[in-house]
């Protein structure tokens, strides 16, 4: 006697299946043929934005162009030979020659050589204290914003001082009485001045999240402070610090150029484009070359990386879906 209720299928020499079992999307239904529609999946936060961002051209583009920067300043023998060091003074201030399309500087160095170099300072800046002010100001805002109370009064008052305070003369009394050129003191005062503003990103989208109904899940199964805040929060909270890092990578690299063109920041024997857009802006007028360069170069660096920041805010960003 077939028992087989209505509406189910009786498959031949096979089990019977009722209506309730529901095909799922990996599992392949009878009649299912290969390279028909696939059954809707979805996607997180993450995997949309990575979707969004490889369709995205500003993206594309930022991406190479940082990606070739930071190949040249790990290997910047790959497209320049020379020495950025080496002067001849017979032909300083000389325009574009053959194997020296960009001329030479006021010591008779290869403008060339000297741009390729000077990509290793600024990047290497860049990098360092965006890294350092970003871990620096989602840890302070992260617990500032979880915990609340004294510690987040604390921290914001603490913030507070550090914004009012103007970085470029903060610079000036900072590095001026630091006599070593290298990178580490531009990018312990970077972080100095810049992880407030990171903090407060921070903080915001810790007090957010924190409210959600996920967070509150896991406090009621017992999760303790730091597995909620490592495996519940900070997953859900970075993507906004992730935006404004990256964008302000751009401008702590233009910061850095300011403050060696002011004689501050980097110093010689070290090769940066502030460094030697100083040494140029006097002779603007015999040898623009000796400007446009090292000019032109740090423009496109600044330029890329805010472009990098816009894409994934706007991939990042669900009110723009």
């Amino acid at each position: 006697m077939d028992l087989a209720t209505p509406g189910s299928q009786t498959l031949k020499g096979g089990p019977r299946r009722g209506p309730w079992r529901l095909p799922l999307p990996w599992r392949k239904e009878p009649g299912h043929r290969s390279g028909g529609p696939a059954a809707p999946t979805g996607r997180g936060l993450w995997s949309d934005a990575w979707h969004d961002l490889r369709r995205n051209p500003v993206f594309i583009v930022s991406a190479l162009t940082i990606l070739f920067l930071v190949l040249i300043a790990i290997w910047p023998q790959l497209i320049a030979s020379g020495n950025p060091y080496h002067g001849d003074l017979a032909r300083a201030q000389d325009g574009p020659a053959p194997g020296h399309p960009f001329g030479y500087d006021l010591q008779g160095r290869d403008v060339y050589t000297r741009t390729v170099y000077g990509a290793r300072a600024s990047i290497t800046v860049g990098i360092c204290a965006t890294l350092g002010a970003a871990l620096l100001g989602s840890t302070l805002g992260g617990l500032a914003g979880y915990f609340g109370g004294w510690w987040d009064a604390l921290l914001s008052r603490i913030a507070d001082v550090f914004f009012g305070i103007p970085i470029l003369l903060g610079g000036l009394v900072f590095l001026s009485v630091v006599t070593s050129g290298s990178v580490w003191p531009v990018v312990g005062f970077i972080v100095l001045l810049g992880w407030p503003q990171i903090s407060r990103i921070a903080r915001g989208s810790v007090v957010t999240v924190k409210e959600h109904d996920y967070v509150q899940a896991a406090r009621a199964l017992g999760a303790g402070s730091g597995r909620t805040l490592l495996r519940h929060i900070a997953p859900n909270a970075v993507a906004p610090v992730i935006v404004v890092a990256t964008i302000a990578l751009g401008t702590y690299i233009s910061l850095e150029a300011t403050l060696s063109f002011l004689g501050v920041g980097l110093k010689p024997p070290t090769v940066s484009w502030g460094i030697d857009i100083s040494s140029a802006a006097t002779q603007i007028r015999n040898a623009p070359h000796m400007l446009l360069w090292p000019a032109g170069a740090l423009s496109v660096t600044v330029l890329a990386f805010i472009m990098l920041g816009d894409a994934v805010r706007d991939a990042l960003d669900p009110r723009l879906r």
